[in-house]
């Protein structure tokens, strides 16, 4: 089995004169922090850096007149309504949001999200009975359907009328919808192109209420829900997202939806102090373990409950099934890598019974995808084989785009989506060598020339001694941070360890003190304390600078992304 792959350091390119004279208002380390974030000029920067809320009229999004006039003829009329969601926190959130707004403003709305086990990803036709059934007549979708035609043509088949939203990549055949609302459509004036799920269907909603109205409802008590799905969801965080983001991150600390406040007490954190980090590795993980272990309606329960008696109970649950994941994940990764690396370097494939130890595992195959993938920077396939079906979940590298690739597929799928990093699949267990052998031919081709190496990029080379408070303060104005806007990366050379230790309950983290003569600091480096069996007395260190909170103390601290002995540039 390979060992993970050192990274190549990658340093941005120093800021050009003439755009360093407009943004002469900053300092030199912000201005070029702006400038590697693409920001040229002093207005850019001001919106960049304190801009908020939505950006763009919602009506330039295809189809949005149309589902926004049926939407309200549902109200006006009190049809039942149901917005169909997915199981991840996307799709929940855009859930939660999408009924609230339309029960406020007076609809018959209700929720469907499917059950990850009994009913796998996006829209099936079991749950279009059930909901004629139940006596809907208009289903909204938010962060599924964009692929499913023939769910759509059967919806129409039993008299139930479909307005889908979604910001996956379409096919080249649209379902066949009274309304289709997607950024990425073909010839889509939208200018964001990035939003998630759960900013569609907040698009949504500002879309009504910009066509009539209704002074008692408020888009503002939503921005902590579009925070929460966007950031959990992995898109970029620039233009709009950005904006909105920020905006639902000062909603998220003022704590006013209490479901996450009880969601942020058993998981210890502050939400007065919490950042898009936070949503990515405390609240999200917590909300996505429901979906993952057993059914998302515990998180959407949650997230719409003002009551704390039951959104107590259900934070404790969501902890507990958290933890429980984790363990599932670790277990399941050992065996993939000793799967995955035969047949191929280029793409790896790993496939595990549906249960195993009587614990269903179709939950955390993303997850183990995801490890894989950060590990030894492949492109990453791991399934779930039941009777009949496997489901699989993909991660992929920006070298490669996964979905594009199952579309070279597409013959030997019984259904699939995604897009470019990540996706998933349905496929019959005779169809899968197959399938594995496409894929890794198909990665073989587009990859196999390549030198496969993670890139870090840094935003430049400073000198320890200059990391000082107020820069930190300046730092801040570049949250929220996440894909597309990243933390600001500093390296830092030539540095003396003073000291360091493993930590963490299997040593696989790492800390340590460095120094360059004038200054020194303590640093931890995550699930790098491999370096404590062979630290040199001299390292070159690329990192984060921040702030440390234990105990109720606070310090400043590196936190490490990667290690080097001094003086080695590869």
């Amino acid at each position: 089995m390979p060992i993970p792959l050192k990274k190549r350091w990658v340093i941005r390119e120093k800021i050009f004169p003439e755009i360093d004279a407009a943004l002469v208002d900053y300092s030199p380390v912000m201005r070029q922090m702006l400038y590697n974030r693409k920001v040229m000029d002093g207005e850019t920067a001001e919106w960049f850096l304190h801009g908020t809320g939505s950006m763009y009229d919602p009506f330039l999004l295809p189809d949005m007149a149309a589902a926004v006039d049926r939407l309200w003829y549902a109200i006006d009329h009190q049809e039942p309504v149901a917005v169909y969601g997915d199981y991840d926190v996307d799709g929940v959130t855009a859930t939660v949001l999408l009924v609230q707004v339309l029960q406020q403003l007076g609809a018959n709305a209700r929720a469907y999200i499917p059950n990850r086990f009994d009913e796998g990803y996006g829209v099936n036709n079991d749950a279009l009975d059930e909901l004629a059934n139940q006596g809907v007549r208009l289903v909204v979708t938010v962060d599924c359907g964009i692929r499913s035609p023939q769910e759509a043509q059967h919806a129409r088949q039993i008299g139930l009328e479909l307005i889908i939203s979604d910001h996956h990549e379409p096919r080249n055949e649209l379902p066949e919808a009274l309304a289709v609302v997607c950024q990425k459509r073909a010839g889509s004036e939208y200018p964001e192109k990035n939003l998630a799920g759960v900013g569609l269907a907040f698009k949504i909603a500002e879309a009504m209420l910009e066509s009539r109205a209704v002074p008692a409802v408020q888009l503002a008590d939503w921005y902590d829900l579009v925070a929460v799905g966007t950031v959990a969801d992995v898109v970029s965080l620039t233009g709009e997202n950005r904006a909105m983001v920020r905006a639902g991150m000062q909603s998220l600390r003022f704590g006013q939806r209490q479901g996450l406040r009880s969601l942020a007490g058993v998981a210890d954190l502050n939400l007065a102090n919490t950042t898009a980090r936070d949503i990515g590795f405390v609240l999200g993980p917590r909300l996505n373990a429901a979906g993952r272990l057993e059914s998302a309606l515990a998180a959407f329960d949650l997230l719409m409950s003002n009551d704390v008696s039951t959104t107590g109970p259900l934070a404790q649950k969501l902890d507990n099934q958290n933890r429980e994941r984790q363990r599932m994940t670790q277990e399941l990764q050992v065996v993939a890598e000793s799967q995955a690396f035969i047949g191929g370097d280029f793409l790896l494939f790993a496939v595990h019974p549906e249960v195993v130890q009587e614990k269903d595992v179709r939950g955390v195959v993303g997850l183990v995808a995801a490890r894989l993938t950060e590990s030894y920077y492949r492109p990453s396939v791991v399934g779930a084989q039941g009777e009949e079906f496997t489901r699989a979940s993909c991660r992929s590298i920006p070298e490669f785009h996964i979905t594009h690739a199952l579309d070279a597929c597409d013959s030997l799928l019984v259904r699939y989506g995604g897009h470019a990093m990540a996706a998933g699949f349905t496929v019959r267990n005779e169809n899968l060598p197959e399938l594995a052998s496409r894929l890794r031919e198909i990665a073989l081709l587009e990859l196999g020339e390549r030198d496969l190496r993670p890139s870090l990029k840094a935003d430049m080379v400073i000198p320890l001694h200059e990391l000082r408070p107020m820069l930190l303060k300046e730092l801040d104005q570049l949250q929220p941070t996440g894909q597309d806007n990243p933390d600001a990366v500093f390296i830092s050379t030539n540095l003396e360890v003073k000291g360091y230790k493993k930590i963490g309950k299997e040593s696989q983290h790492l800390r340590l003190t460095v120094s360059d003569g004038r200054i020194t600091y303590d640093a931890v480096a995550f699930r790098q304390g491999l370096w404590a069996d062979q630290m040199p007395k001299t390292v070159d260190l690329a990192y984060v600078f921040e702030k440390n909170v234990y105990n109720g103390r606070e310090s400043l601290q590196l936190n490490v992304r990667d290690i080097r002995p001094a003086g080695v540039s590869e």
